[in-house]
């Protein structure tokens, strides 16, 4: 009868499965853009390789199949700069920027090549070009010949350009081998991915994943596409981008982009050449000096220049936007939903009869206050206005710790409020928080959270002291993700003492330990990391709180757990602090715990952490304060 049972609930659970699908809790995904090709060779008689957008895909002419890699699912690194097949070994050379070197056979198994990555030299190591000999592949790198011994995965030698035996003979470097022959049948492929791998600035909102490519600050233009570029649905869109044609000036290094509260096709852009609004995907208008109270940074009245490095929408559809450099006075600005500019312009947003050089983002926090940061070196400083009273609730340009240690050599990077209304600061010297009292007060000290040591001293470190921290995200758990400069992404739980995880290129597959971005949709636990080397995502096991637990949107995933599976078992849709327990048929507590967000995780062991047997388990949970919740069930097979 138990079988009979189990049976039947199995065959109830494949016909709703499909809206139960959702990605294992560990894994990563990488979002790579495969749409310039670069380089096409032939390997074996049907297997096209194209490096394209310094990602990899193959091609397979007889069945028309794609098959795309990355250093999620395959490869040992990223932004390949060299790839060629030899012949003899059957294998595939792929060469990074950084130096580092794969081999690949034509079953996609890779076989890394770190020597010369690893090695420590003031020497260029650069690749410029390669050739094909043998078994052998010859780098050319600037500062002298490396040979690769492709059939046993190894470097066999290496010539400097001062070298007695410098050899003078070898093969003319070959790059692009197959191109004229089937650049035709490469430019008809669709491997997906974004168009771009920019993503300085990301936004979840409407369910979707908004993101510009970022590449300005004053003194430093990285030229940028300004293509705007959305996920949904595990699909990629574009915004209209021949926005040049259309307006006559440079349509580069944006650096902002937000959705319409009540419209996610509404879009709005800003960045080093203005302000655009687009419906449906397509251009509506950009505004300007013509049209518009925008000002520029130039003398010449350039329309390039007009930098919007800040916007948001606040609730009632008002976009805000922050208007920088700009030599006439002008610095803050409202656009109503029915098409009216407002200005406030504010004399604290100027310096040396200039508004600030590097307003950027802003956010409105749970109080309806909005918050930006000046990003600058000359007035490095945030601010807090209230846009019901036209006035600045506080603003800060030097910052002060709560043990009275004081910072004026500083850089903030970006404001983002947490779970329980505190404010986080990202800046050049680490995160610092104020807190939800302090915020009206302005005389207020910042607090650089204390971690204890937990060595049988009373010392404590302070949290990320001077880490370049670029971006903060705060997930359903009320955990903060810091983004930085150099260093990866720290993790730390949502009472600011324990550094849950720290993800770095060297043990993880992070696409750069530069993070320029972080966006997460607190749906599904997603967290999107923005890299100089693209994007990529890792599913955490925290969501959104629900407000109430019901049936309906309490249930377990995977379900039924198969006997392959070895992740966790995620838990989704319950209340701040929920408890749950898990138990057996019998009704005997397998494990119990509180949830993390909306979320609670269970690894498919019992309290002695012995995998429990095949059978359908219960989940019964209840609130923080001990009223009855819902039940589900898990089935797991062994």
């Amino acid at each position: 009868m138990k079988r009979l049972a189990l049976i039947a609930f199995l065959t109830l659970l494949s016909i709703v499965n499909g809206q139960w699908s959702m990605a294992q809790i560990g894994t990563w995904r990488a979002y790579v853009s495969y749409y310039e090709p670069q380089q096409i060779v032939k390997a074996g008689s049907s297997t096209l390789f194209v490096r394209a957008s310094n990602g990899l895909y193959s091609y397979h002419l007889n069945d028309h199949s794609i098959t795309t890699y990355d250093k999620v699912n395959t490869l040992s690194d990223t932004y390949i700069t060299h790839i060629a097949w030899n012949q003899q070994a059957k294998r595939l050379i792929i060469v990074y920027q950084n130096s580092n070197i794969d081999l690949m056979d034509l079953d996609g198994n890779i076989s890394n090549i770190s020597a010369l990555y690893r090695k420590a030299m003031t020497d260029d190591k650069t690749i410029d070009s390669l050739t094909i000999d043998g078994d052998y592949a010859y780098l050319y790198a600037r500062f002298g010949i490396v040979k690769v011994n492709m059939q046993r995965g190894e470097i066999s030698d290496t010539y400097t350009k001062n070298h007695p035996e410098y050899p003078n003979n070898l093969p003319p470097s070959t790059i692009n081998d197959d191109w004229e022959k089937y650049i035709a049948t490469v430019k008809t492929l669709k491997p997906g991915g974004p168009k771009f791998n920019n993503f300085g600035f990301m936004r979840f909102k409407h369910n979707r994943l908004y993101t510009s490519g970022g590449g300005y600050e004053t003194g430093l233009e990285l030229n940028r596409p300004g293509t705007i570029q959305i996920f949904y649905n595990n699909e990629w869109t574009f915004l209209q981008d021949n926005i040049e044609e259309i307006t006559g000036w440079d349509y580069i290094d944006n650096l902002t982009v937000d959705a319409d509260p009540n419209n996610p096709e509404h879009i709005f852009a800003g960045g080093r050449s203005g302000l655009y609004e687009f419906q449906n995907g397509t251009l509506l208008k950009a505004y300007n000096l013509n049209n518009s109270p925008l000002q520029t940074a130039t003398t010449s009245n350039e329309n390039s220049y007009v930098l919007v490095e800040g916007l948001c929408f606040k609730d009632d559809a008002t976009l805000w936007c922050l208007n920088s450099s700009t030599r006439k006075l002008a610095n803050l600005f409202e656009y109503t939903p029915d098409g009216k500019w407002i200005s406030h312009q504010k004399s604290e947003l100027t310096n040396n009869n200039k508004s600030l050089k590097g307003m950027q983002s802003p956010i409105f926090d749970s109080r309806g206050y909005l918050w930006f940061v000046n990003n600058n070196w000359e007035l490095p400083s945030f601010y807090c206005y209230d846009t019901n009273n036209d006035s600045f609730v506080n603003i800060f340009k030097t910052i002060i710790n709560q043990d009275g240690t004081s910072y004026t050599n500083y850089t903030p990077y970006c404001i983002v409020e947490d779970l329980e209304h505190n404010i986080w600061i990202g800046t050049n010297r680490g995160p610092f928080m104020i807190e939800k009292n302090n915020i009206t007060n302005t005389d207020t000290y910042l607090t650089q959270v204390k971690v204890p040591r937990n060595d049988g001293t009373d010392y404590a470190d302070y949290l990320l002291s001077d880490v370049v921290t670029n971006c903060i995200a705060i997930d359903g758990g009320g955990r903060k993700w810091f983004g930085t400069k150099g260093t990866g992404v720290y993790l730390i739980s949502a009472d600011n003492m324990t550094q849950i995880q720290h993800f770095t290129t060297a043990n993880s597959p992070l696409l750069s330990n530069n993070i320029e971005s972080i966006a997460i949709n607190n749906d599904t636990g997603e967290v999107f990391f923005g890299t100089e080397n693209g994007l990529c995502s890792y599913i955490s096991d925290a969501t959104t709180t629900a407000t109430k637990m019901t049936k309906d949107n309490v249930y377990a995933y995977p379900n039924p757990v198969t006997p392959d599976y070895t992740g966790l078992i995620n838990i989704v849709g319950l209340t701040l602090d929920a408890d749950v327990k898990i138990t057996s048929s019998s009704g005997k507590v397998i494990a119990e715990g509180r949830s993390n967000g909306g979320s609670f995780t269970w690894d498919g062991c019992d309290k002695q952490g012995r995998k429990v047997a095949s059978g359908v388990y219960m989940v019964a949970t209840a609130t923080s304060k001990g009223e009855k919740g819902t039940v589900c069930k898990i089935a797991i097979i062994r």
